[in-house]
């Protein structure tokens, strides 16, 4: 009924020319990372500066990887999941919409913590901040492993898909 709406699919599977998931997904990780980064070496030179820097990474991450689970879902439901594919697929899925929710708390508790003391921020929130990111590269593990190990939204798997070699 609705097929004469939508845009065709190219080779990627895809309405557009490639993945958008990864492109924006890589500034949330970088931001994380880059945060976490300022916040240990804030707490060591006590520079509060670093502070700053670290609370607007979060702040522009967690409203990023909203954008990114847009297009991650997108992207989800468009890829020719065979069956090896699928539990990776449907755990990165599950982490990745976790994430959306423990990086919207922590930076909460990041945005309390700046109201009450810019100048220094406690060794739990730290540690918190540690744990998020080694889910966050637990993530990026999983998906560079459903690129580069099951290919997908690569052109030979989605064609292997369609043919039924897959």
């Amino acid at each position: 009924m609705f097929e004469n709406l939508l845009p065709p699919l190219n080779d990627h599977n895809l309405p557009y020319a490639d993945t958008i998931h990864p492109i924006v997904v890589h500034f949330v990780i970088a931001m994380v990372l880059f945060a976490f980064f300022c916040d240990v070496l804030g707490y060591f030179t006590r520079n509060e500066k670093l502070y700053e820097v670290s609370w607007w990474n979060m702040f522009f991450a967690t409203i990023s990887i909203f954008i990114a689970i847009i297009f991650g879902q997108i992207e989800a439901g468009l890829a020719l999941a065979y069956n090896a594919v699928e539990p990776v697929l449907n755990l990165h899925t599950l982490i990745g919409w976790s994430l959306s929710g423990i990086l919207a708390a922590i930076t909460g508790w990041r945005y309390v913590i700046r109201l009450r003391d810019r100048k220094t921020i406690p060794i739990a929130y730290l540690g918190t901040g540690f744990f998020l990111t080694c889910l966050v590269l637990f993530q990026v593990y999983l998906g560079d492993e459903l690129v580069w190990v099951y290919g997908l939204h690569t052109v030979p798997v989605v064609e292997a898909v369609k043919e039924g070699i897959l």
